[in-house]
């Protein structure tokens, strides 16, 4: 059945063509098992809860837009009643009965692994769609100050203050000139989008919508995660062909439902670890049917994500199995109004068996970050660059330095290959199970060796996290992270000139060790090879010195070449150096595409390289499981970034052919 919805419609219709629902949540509440729900262009502001999902892949919901775009569902609503204030500063009065159960002007952004110092709402005013930027007092918004934290600091003296007077929400804005009752001016009302409120709603699709300006809430793992749109703790979803954007906290969420015994309980209660917690939500989701047959196996695809406050894509747990692929994740986090530990273009943990596909990564706060239980993950094919702050930013945290990848206290096995990693961090590696394979990376390793207890001053304070049963979510036990455990195979590093202001940042913060800003293989100088670190176990040691069983893991290397200053590890294998020439790197956009422009490959060198394969890259130490296909299968790198064939002594880099890097990326 085919329910026909648009905005234009007269009140009372019945879903069919030629008299179709008003609002998409009518064609909501009845739509079942293979029907498909057809919106018309328009503006839908409205919160859709959809009460049924499909019960197969073959027998869906879908909802979709019949012109690609052309349907907008938002969370926001005009306001044109403004007054004058003084100055630039205009006043709005909204009574608060627009919001319902939920102010975003009351509600204030808190939750574990939150630190942003100020109170910052939910809500949020737009000028032409533009967000502006809340401040905490009437002098504040009336004499704006720059804000040099933000990405674009001319962009902050577009301010906003909000208070509460008798049941109505006042907002004053400072719109620089503007005549707020001439623009468009919208503010934040509803939490969601398009987001069920129950558990188990699985297989629906949303296809060509415009989704945007949600009140979400921050999104940590040991909490309730939300975002504009989600399957809430489903199976199946396949969001695609969708622009998401300005969502206050998380534009997707794939993530974990809700546990009122663990909500935001490191920071409520204070008693436990927040990693303790963590810990306990997975264990708890675990004997509450979090498995492979309820749970994850979501498609996210050809999207663009972009201008999200915390994260374009976040999960934990719920995101399991699934696939992320041609999505263009751009420009997120860069008001740095929002700070804490969960921000990044996707933040995932337990990313068990994602695929992270042909996306583009960049100007955000940390492109993909993947925390906890990256087992089975692969990240292939994807573009990163220009994921660290602009020059002259003031940067507020370490984590606001940012890195196109982040593993954190994974063991692994986490695979990353055929990417381009253009930023001036390129990974930072906290964690072990890891191999890279046919990268090109011009920027560091950081935070190596580094980053995996929870900096306790007096007691050891390891990270104890969970390893699971291969391709499943069964958990197959606990440890702390023993570092290396790495593979470097086939990948091009490219020294660039380092940024002066980076390095002096990381030295004030005393952690310019950690931020090591040489690409290439260095930070893992001292490492064991792999036939001196097993020599070692030749017996039980039992009544014995077990030292050997904390030490570093071994490093596997080969077929690297390095440019530019760039550094080999002093285990290097078969690799090569190259001090003779001075290559350059420069990414061009026109008109949409994104060229690589680089003279690399006039000076690279022939190397002996093998076909890399899961025979080669072996098991990942901890969870005893191989690099290989989500099904078992095996993997041979035998195709490019762009799905070319490879010789049997292919290229290092992610390139086939030498003259493949001169075509649009």
């Amino acid at each position: 059945m085919i329910y026909h919805v648009s905005a234009a419609a007269a009140r009372g219709g019945d879903g069919s063509e030629r008299r179709p629902f008003q609002t998409i949540s009518e064609a909501a509440l009845i739509a079942r098992a293979g029907d498909e729900v057809l919106v018309a262009p328009g503006v839908y502001r409205e919160y859709v809860n959809p009460a049924n999902g499909g019960t197969d892949s073959e027998h869906r919901i879908t909802y979709r837009s019949a012109v690609p775009l052309g349907a907008v569902i938002t969370g926001a609503e005009p306001v044109k009643d403004w007054r004058h204030w003084e100055g630039e500063v205009w006043v709005a009065r909204v009574p608060n009965g627009i919001f319902g159960s939920y102010n975003p002007y009351t509600t204030v952004i808190r939750g574990d692994w939150y630190s942003s110092p100020n109170p910052v709402h939910t809500g949020e005013v737009y000028l032409n769609g533009k967000s502006m930027y809340e401040v905490f007092s009437l002098e504040e918004v009336t004499h704006p100050q720059i804000y040099r934290g933000s990405w674009e600091p001319e962009a902050t003296l577009y301010q906003w203050y909000t208070e509460q007077d008798d049941g109505v929400t006042v907002i004053y804005a400072n719109f620089q000139g503007a005549d707020p009752n001439r623009e468009n001016v919208e503010i934040n009302v509803r939490r969601n989008c398009f987001y069920p409120d129950r558990t188990g709603v699985n297989y629906i699709t949303l296809s060509g919508f415009v989704v945007k300006q949600a009140a979400t809430t921050w999104a940590p793992p040991t909490a309730y995660q939300e975002g504009m749109i989600g399957p809430h703790w489903s199976k199946g979803w396949i969001i695609e062909d969708c622009e998401v954007s300005d969502s206050k906290c998380s534009g997707i969420s794939l993530g974990k439902y809700l546990q009122p015994n663990n909500e935001n309980k490191w920071s409520t209660k204070f008693v436990k670890d927040g990693t303790q917690t963590e810990r306990d939500a997975i264990c708890q989701a675990q004997r509450e049917g979090w498995t492979k047959e309820k749970i994850g196996s979501h498609i996210v695809r050809r999207c663009n994500i972009h201008h999200c406050g915390q994260t374009g894509i976040v999960g934990h747990l719920g995101g399991v199995f699934s696939v992320i692929e041609d999505n263009h994740i751009h420009h997120i986090n860069n008001k740095q109004d929002l700070a804490g530990a969960e921000i990044g273009g996707i933040k995932m943990h337990a990313a068990i068996d994602v695929i992270i596909r042909r996306n583009h990564f960049h100007h955000c706060t940390r492109g993909l970050w993947l925390d906890w239980q990256a087992q089975g993950t692969r990240v292939t094919q994807n573009l990163f660059h220009d994921n660290v702050p602009p020059r002259g930013t003031q940067i507020t945290n370490t984590l606001a330095l940012a890195e196109d990848i982040f593993i954190e206290v994974s063991h692994g096995p986490t695979l990353i290959d055929n990417n381009l990693l253009l930023s001036n961090c390129a990974c930072r590696i906290s964690t072990q199970g890891v191999a890279l394979v046919h990268n090109l990376i011009a920027g560091s390793f950081t935070w190596v060796g580094a980053g995996t207890d929870n900096s306790g001053k007096r007691f050891p304070t390891p990270r104890y996290t969970p390893y699971h049963v291969p391709h499943r979510t069964e958990i197959a036990g606990f440890m702390t992270i023993l570092h290396g455990d790495a593979r470097f195979y086939n990948n091009i590093f490219v020294q660039q000139p380092v940024r002066e202001d980076l390095v002096a940042y990381t030295r004030s913060k005393g952690c310019e060790e950690e931020y090591n800003f040489v690409c290439g293989t260095k930070p893992y100088d001292g490492y064991p090879s792999a036939e001196k670190y097993f020599a070692q176990f030749t017996h039980a040691a039992d009544g014995e010195c077990r030292d050997i069983y904390y030490d570093h893991l071994p490093v596997y290397t080969g077929g690297n070449v390095y440019f530019n200053g760039a550094q080999p590890c002093d285990g290097e294998q078969d690799g090569a150096v190259d001090t003779e020439h001075t290559v350059t790197l420069a990414l061009r956009e026109e008109n949409g595409a994104w060229r690589l422009e680089t003279d690399l490959y006039d000076s690279l060198p022939a190397l002996e390289t093998s076909v890399v394969s899961t025979e080669l890259l072996g098991e990942a130490f901890e969870p005893e499981q191989r690099f290989e296909q989500p099904d078992g299968s095996e993997i041979i790198f035998d195709r490019d970034y762009f799905g070319q064939k490879r010789g049997v002594q292919p290229l290092p880099g992610p390139f086939a052919d030498r003259a493949e890097q001169a075509q649009a990326l």
